[in-house]
C-alpha cells in the first residue's frame, strides 16, 4: 500500500491524484462584487494585512463546491491551479465523502462554509426553502443557515434582526418592497444581540439582517439563493436581482410572515461553551437535517472518527494528526478534511469548530 502524502495547503501541486488522502489547508477564497462592504475581519482573523482587502469582498466561501448566483465558476474552492474541489470531489466522491454520504446524498458535499464580515448594515433578506427553489428558481435546494460569532468590533453595539415580530400580510411586505421602507422593516423585527461566542440559527423563509461589525463562521446549504426585501443603497441591485428574477407576489411565497415570539427566537439560540476537553455540539437540534457544528476546546489531545469535515481553527494553536502525517494548525487556519484521511488527533492548545454535513 503506498504512503500517504503528507498534508498540503491547497496549490502546492496540480499534479496529485490523491487530493483526499490528507487534510488540505485552504487559502482565503473572497468572491469579489459582492453588495455589501466588508472583509478587514476576515483579514484580522486569518492574520493578512487589513490595508490589502478589497471592501466589497466580505464573504469567504471555504471548501466551497457551490458558486455566487449566476456564476459558473465564482466561489468555487481552487485546490490547484486549474483543479476545483468540486471536480475533485465528482471524480472521487467516496474518498472525500465517504459510502455512507455517497449512498444518501449521492457526490455532493452538502455544506458550504463562510467566514462573513460586515462593514455595513446587511440589507433586509430572506433565503428561500427546499420546495420553494426547486420550483420556482430551478435550483435544487433553498438555504438554511446559521452563525458562530467570531468578533465584533470595538465600539460596536452587535446584533442581528430576525423574525416579525407580528403578523405581516403580504400587502405591507409588498408595499415595504415598493416603497424601500427599511425603517418601516426593522422596526417590525426582533433585534438579537451578538457577541463573540454568539449561536443563531436562520431557517429559510425567516427575514433577517446582520448589523455592522460582526465577523462570523456561517453554515449553510450549499446554494448561494437570497431574496431580497431591502436593496436600495447598496450598488449593483436592483428590484430584479433583489428577486432574483421572479415576480414579487411569487417571491413573497419564500417569505416567513408569521409573528415570532421571544421564546420562538430563543429556540434558535445555540451553545458556544464547549468546556475543555470537551466536543460539544453548536447549533439547536433543528439544524441537524442541514448541517451540523461541534465546538471542540483542547488541554489533551482528541482523537476525532473519519469523516468529510471542515476545521476553522478559532483559537490557540496546536497540529492535526493523521495516518499522513502532521498538519500544524493555527487560528485563522481553515482545513478540509476528506474521509478518507481518516481518524485524525489534535493536539493540545487548540480552539476549533469542526463543521459538519447533515448525518447520511
Amino acid at each position: 500500500m503506498p504512503d500517504r502524502p503528507e498534508p498540503h495547503d491547497a496549490a502546492d501541486d496540480a499534479a496529485r491524484a490523491d487530493w483526499s488522502a490528507a487534510p488540505i489547508r485552504l487559502a482565503a477564497n473572497q468572491p469579489p462584487a459582492r453588495p455589501y462592504r466588508g472583509g478587514a475581519g476576515i483579514a484580522r482573523f486569518r492574520g493578512l494585512p487589513e490595508s490589502e482587502v478589497d471592501p466589497y469582498t466580505p464573504e469567504d466561501f471555504v471548501a466551497s463546491v457551490t458558486t455566487v448566483h449566476g456564476s459558473d465558476h465564482v466561489g468555487l474552492t481552487e485546490l490547484a491551479p486549474g483543479l476545483m474541489l468540486r471536480d475533485a470531489v465528482r471524480a472521487d466522491p467516496q474518498g472525500f465523502l465517504g459510502p455512507e454520504h455517497v449512498a444518501r446524498f449521492g457526490a455532493e458535499t452538502m455544506l458550504l462554509v463562510k467566514l462573513l464580515d460586515t462593514a455595513e448594515r446587511l440589507f433586509v433578506h430572506f433565503h428561500p426553502d427546499d420546495d420553494h427553489a426547486r420550483t420556482h428558481l430551478g435550483e435544487p435546494r433553498g438555504k438554511t443557515e446559521a452563525w458562530i460569532v467570531l468578533a465584533v468590533a470595538d465600539g460596536v453595539d452587535g446584533y442581528a434582526s430576525l423574525g416579525f415580530t407580528r403578523e405581516v400580510s403580504e400587502a405591507d411586505a409588498a408595499a415595504w418592497f415598493t416603497e424601500q421602507d427599511a425603517g418601516a422593516m426593522l422596526a417590525a423585527m426582533h433585534r438579537v444581540p451578538l457577541q463573540p461566542g454568539s449561536v443563531l440559527l436562520v431557517p429559510a423563509g425567516v427575514p433577517h439582517a446582520i448589523g455592522p461589525g460582526i465577523t462570523l463562521v456561517e453554515l449553510q446549504q450549499p446554494a448561494d439563493l437570497s431574496i431580497l426585501l431591502e436593496y436600495d443603497g447598496y450598488p449593483g441591485l436592483d428590484a430584479s436581482t433583489a428577486l432574483m428574477g421572479n415576480d414579487l407576489h411569487e417571491s413573497l411565497q419564500a417569505l416567513d410572515r408569521r409573528a415570532w415570539t421571544a421564546e420562538d427566537v430563543a429556540r434558535l439560540v445555540g451553545d458556544p461553551a464547549a468546556p475543555d476537553d470537551t466536543t460539544a455540539s453548536v447549533f439547536p437540534p433543528a439544524a441537524d437535517p442541514f448541517f451540523r457544528a461541534e465546538r471542540i476546546r483542547t488541554t489533551e489531545p482528541v482523537r476525532l472518527p473519519a469523516t468529510f469535515a471542515v476545521v476553522v481553527v478559532v483559537g490557540g494553536s496546536g497540529t492535526m494528526g493523521s495516518g499522513s502525517g502532521t498538519l500544524p494548525l493555527a487560528a485563522g487556519d481553515t482545513v478540509l478534511v476528506p474521509f478518507a484521511v481518516g481518524d485524525v488527533e489534535l493536539s493540545p492548545g487548540l480552539d476549533v469548530i469542526r463543521a459538519l454535513p447533515p448525518r447520511p
